[in-house]
């Protein structure tokens, strides 16, 4: 992958600095069933309230069923099928809405299955790939589309795959791909001891 330099105020891991959110994928490169479930177990070993696991998601490769690729890239909003149209991957990831024991809310399911998907992002940028999630799509299609039960609720979808060489990047996504990261300075958004007190 491309190395964005980033601008920390204290180290962070490497895994962390290097994983950014792409566009530009390579086509001819798929991505290995082994490399797709070593992302699902790092998923499987993330916290939950209770243990419960809330997490759901539907892994579809182009290389081991295209036909499923497809339908999850129809689910996709109009202005992300073009850049995801070489994403070897299409993950939904989905969050249960009750807990597994009692059948009651669970008010925390969404929280949790975030915690999952940055998992997903990090054993796969570990492993070389790019990934990148996306609110842009259809809920209810994924939802009619792989017949997922109502409890469940599709929160995201997500590109994987290996990124294309520079040189090889679309010139329509050249200005996207090659921007700079930014964040916002780390006391917005952290505080120490009190609300708006910035750490």
């Amino acid at each position: 992958m491309i190395n964005k330099a980033i601008d920390v105020s204290a180290p962070v891991h490497e895994l962390i600095s290097s994983r950014w959110s792409g566009v530009s994928y390579d086509p001819a490169k798929m991505v290995d069933d082994a490399d797709l479930r070593a992302m699902a177990e790092a998923a499987r070993w993330a916290p939950s309230c209770f243990g419960d696991q809330p997490w759901r998601v539907i892994f579809c490769s182009k290389s081991s069923d295209s036909e499923a690729w497809q339908q999850a890239y129809s689910c996709l909003a109009e202005g992300n099928q073009p850049w995801c149209q070489h994403a070897p991957v299409l993950a939904i990831i989905c969050a249960d809405t009750l807990f597994s024991q009692t059948d009651e809310e669970n008010a925390w399911g969404a929280y949790d299955t975030g915690a999952a998907a940055i998992s997903i992002c990090l054993q796969a940028s570990s492993l070389g790939l790019m990934t990148h999630q996306m609110a842009g799509f259809s809920p209810d299609l994924a939802r009619e589309t792989f017949t997922i039960p109502a409890r469940y609720q599709p929160m995201a979808m997500m590109t994987i795959g290996y990124q294309c060489a520079e040189a090889d990047i679309p010139e329509a996504l050249r200005g996207r791909e090659l921007a700079p990261r930014k964040r916002n300075p780390l006391a917005e958004h952290f505080f120490l001891s009190g609300w708006g007190k910035g750490i």
